[in-house]
């Protein structure tokens, strides 16, 4: 499983893990800005039989066959998964013609026919699997056709499966690799009502880049200081992501931890930031509050009342509009005043918010599928949307920027980077450091220097 950020190392780990139960994991990380730390890992709380950093160089080396792994589970930017399928695309069929198969035959398999086994020549590679970690309310078309060459490109819930076919079909793609499933982290303890044994608490799953602007996070912090204020009786929850410094699948300009020293009277004692596993924290969870966190989802799949906030609009820039429908659009104004959301049934069971046993069988068919490929000997070869002639102004660039040239091969630079990393000793360690630097200052660009440019041009 190759993951490059902490969310994505969820649900890449915990997808494995439902598609293939019993199945040794390996995890590895791809090196790049969002390279999750320890921290954020133990947090995730998700285990794997191995965990090492990678480059994408040396990830398609290690995939270019069967000898290693069965299946393959890319849970990375879209980009990234383009970039490996390219990259894996053009491994197996060297690694095929070096073999004595027929790799040019193998290039020309690529139907749906194929993928359903009716045709009998391909490569000896392993079955690859990607999809979206949470709500997919942005750059649906782009994200999709830069996973697309998968052969299993895992859907959230039958809304997305329909919107996912919509777009593959619409582009003239083969959209036989898309397949329903669930978020695979969804779980814990059904709620009961407030408990006697602890106050009615609260909890607001912030979010690394919705909204983006200081003055949204500041205002979003504010309220849910006077909501504590007002409510002495209950306890107030902030419920953040990472630390100052950490990044996550989003950069975090504006971090909750900054604005909260800057607020006016500070937080209130029954008001306080908390980190932590999520499944954790909705176990003392009585009113989940957001703007459009995924966090909302597993709150729903345990029926505790939850609040996407109207506050700064229904607008497709925050993602809220994604639960149109729920019967959870609210604002503080309406929580001040006591209102508990109820989630429209119908609309939860569309997004694969399904409770019981009903969830656990959501699995079923990505499991079957990927089961049938690898029982397969050969598969065809890995045919993505994009190719040099159906995007030869975009594709180049995306392929460049994970050391790819336009046929999938590895660029000689990030062939020297892969072998050099390969390495360990004294060496390794200072290249480490030298990493851990770089995204230090990387971060502090992002969190401190960048904005003080952007107001100073608004001057």
């Amino acid at each position: 499983m190759l993951a490059d950020s902490d969310t994505r190392w969820k649900w890449g780990a915990l997808t494995a893990r439902r598609i293939a139960p019993g199945a040794r994991v390996d995890g590895l990380l791809l090196r790049g800005r969002a390279t999750p730390t320890p921290r954020q890992l133990a947090e995730v709380g998700v285990d794997v039989d191995s965990l090492r950093e990678t480059s994408g160089a040396a990830f398609v080396g290690e995939t270019a066959d069967r000898s290693k792994y069965d299946v393959v589970v890319l849970s990375c930017v879209g980009g990234a998964v383009q970039a490996m399928l390219h990259g894996m695309a053009h491994a197996s069929l060297t690694a095929s013609e070096e073999h004595g198969a027929a790799g040019s035959a193998a290039a020309e398999a690529v139907s749906a026919e194929a993928v359903s086994g009716e045709a009998d020549q391909g490569v000896r590679r392993p079955v690859t699997v990607t999809g979206y970690v949470g709500v997919v309310y942005e750059k649906l078309a782009d994200g999709l056709l830069l996973r697309h060459g998968a052969d299993v490109v895992l859907a959230n819930s039958r809304y997305d499966a329909e919107r996912f076919r919509e777009v593959y079909e619409g582009a003239g793609a083969d959209a036989s690799s898309v397949t329903e499933g669930a978020l695979p982290f969804l779980g814990g303890a059904p709620y009961e009502g407030p408990g006697a044994e602890r106050p009615f608490t609260v909890v607001f799953a912030a979010q690394p880049s919705v909204p983006a602007g200081r003055d949204d996070r500041a205002y979003l912090l504010r309220r849910a200081a006077e909501h504590a204020r007002s409510h002495p009786g209950r306890e107030v929850l902030i419920k953040l992501r990472s630390r100052p410094g950490e990044h996550t699948t989003h950069i975090e300009e504006q971090p909750y931890q900054r604005l909260s020293e800057r607020l006016s009277g500070g937080l209130p004692p029954n008001c306080r930031l908390v980190y932590g596993h999520m499944s954790d924290v909705l176990d003392r969870t009585d009113l989940l509050v957001t703007v459009s966190s995924t966090a909302a989802l597993e709150s729903l799949h345990r029926g505790i009342p939850t609040a996407v906030l109207t506050d700064l609009g229904v607008r497709e820039a925050l993602g809220n509009h994604h639960f149109l429908g729920s019967g959870c659009l609210a604002s503080w104004d309406e929580l001040d005043a006591g209102h508990l959301p109820s989630a429209d049934a119908e609309w939860t069971a569309r997004q694969g918010v399904l409770a019981g046993g009903t969830y656990e069988r959501a699995f079923d068919r990505a499991r079957d599928r990927v089961a049938r490929l690898a029982e397969r000997e050969r598969l065809p070869a890995i045919a993505p949307y994009y190719t040099p002639v159906t995007a030869p102004g975009y594709l180049p660039g995306v392929l460049a920027r994970y050391g790819f040239g336009t046929d999938g091969s590895v660029l000689p630079g990030a062939a020297k980077a892969a072998a050099a990393g390969a390495s360990s000793g004294v060496r390794a360690a200072v290249r480490g450091a030298v990493r851990d630097a770089a995204r230090g200052a990387y971060r502090h660009g992002v969190q401190r220097v960048a904005p003080v440019i952007r107001r100073m041009g608004e001057l």
